[in-house]
């Protein structure tokens, strides 16, 4: 019993990239966590190393495992609970192979004062395994350095989807077999 408990309070910490940074449309989620006492805001951080992040289907942004390859990434830490991490890996999809959660490296955005970014270790929200790399040649290899304003305009509700029945994962399937965007 005692473990258990343990485990209950053990933090982890998330980079976010995308639709679950402030402003963005699944930031209600971690406002819910953080008024539950399950998240805590830590600051803006990005990569240490390059990663290709890209849009998929429905505007849905990726950040792909491919270390060196693309940009440094903007995001957002957080400190989150067991109880918020298993919301956070729900919503993520991370047991029907949506997403995967895997560790990342980030640094703090450089301190006005000039003094050197902390660096930490965090686990960040990738493109499953299984599509990622052909996610990332659908979009010719080009990446995002953030996930911005511009591109959640792109993005597609739940809710709003045309998707037939389709699961995500469908759609996923579908936008890498069309042709690339020019």
């Amino acid at each position: 019993m005692a473990e258990n408990s343990k485990d209950e309070s053990k933090q982890s910490l998330i980079f976010t990239y995308g639709t679950l940074k402030r402003g963005f449309h699944n930031h209600f989620l971690m406002q819910d966590l953080i008024t539950r006492n399950d998240a805590v805001y830590i600051g803006s951080f990005q990569t240490r190393d390059p990663y290709p992040l890209v849009c998929g289907p429905h505007g849905i942004p990726y950040l792909i495992n491919i270390l060196g390859t693309g940009h440094r990434v903007k995001g957002e830490l957080y400190s989150v609970s067991a109880r918020g991490l298993s919301r956070l890996d729900e919503l993520e999809g991370t047991s029907n192979g949506h997403y995967e959660r895997l560790p990342v490296r980030v640094v703090r955005s450089q301190d006005e004062d000039g003094s050197d970014p902390e660096e930490v270790e965090a686990e960040a929200y990738y493109a499953h395994r299984s599509f990622g790399d052909a996610l990332w040649k659908r979009n010719l290899l080009e990446g995002l350095c953030e996930f911005s304003e511009r591109e959640n305009g792109k993005h597609v509700k739940r809710q709003d989807r045309p998707n037939g029945g389709r699961d995500i994962l469908d759609d996923v399937r579908l936008f890498i077999a069309s042709s690339a965007a020019k």
